[in-house]
């Protein structure tokens, strides 16, 4: 794997509420968002833009309720998503480096998953015992790259609950 030096602010966005897993019939990566959550991505969305936020990818596990997710940002911020199925899988540091860096290095990148996985990479990031993103939160930990555990510094984590209308 390449070094690729520098500053990434990555922005860790669990997918939006998709109702209760139990209730579902279908295969677990064929559950959508709820009607909730897709006005939680909604709102999500709208603050981003209203921020003059801009992400250089936005990249998202296959799994629908994250695509769905993903996509309803990307249409409101005018961008695109690419589906990156290690991002349905187990996070390592070395994992999310390759997604970035068959991404092109991306300096703003979105990634859309699922916990624990992200949870537990936001934790093993910013060196915090415990941090957890809800559905539909989004992080941004700034890290230099290669990123190290402990080395990313969490500049703010917005919670669904903050964007109720």
């Amino acid at each position: 794997m390449t070094n690729h030096p520098g500053l990434v602010r990555l922005h860790l966005l669990r997918h939006a509420d998709a109702g209760d897993p139990e209730a579902w019939d279908g295969p677990d990566e064929t559950r959508p968002l709820s009607p909730r959550g897709e006005r939680q991505a909604e709102r999500l969305a709208t603050l981003l833009l209203n921020g003059g936020f801009v992400p250089d990818a936005i990249l998202s596990s296959p799994r629908v309720r994250a695509r769905e997710t993903a996509e309803i940002v990307a249409a409101t911020l005018h961008g695109q998503v690419r589906l990156d199925p290690r991002l349905a899988g187990p996070l390592e540091l070395e994992t999310v480096e390759a997604i970035l860096a068959d991404a092109g290095d991306p300096v703003r990148p979105i990634l859309v998953g699922h916990d624990p996985e992200f949870s537990a990479l936001a934790s093993e990031l910013t060196g915090a015992p415990r941090l957890l993103l809800r559905k539909g939160s989004l992080a941004r930990i700034d890290a230099e790259r290669p990123m190290e555990p402990g080395e990313g510094i969490l500049r703010w984590l917005v919670p669904p609950d903050l964007l109720r209308p």
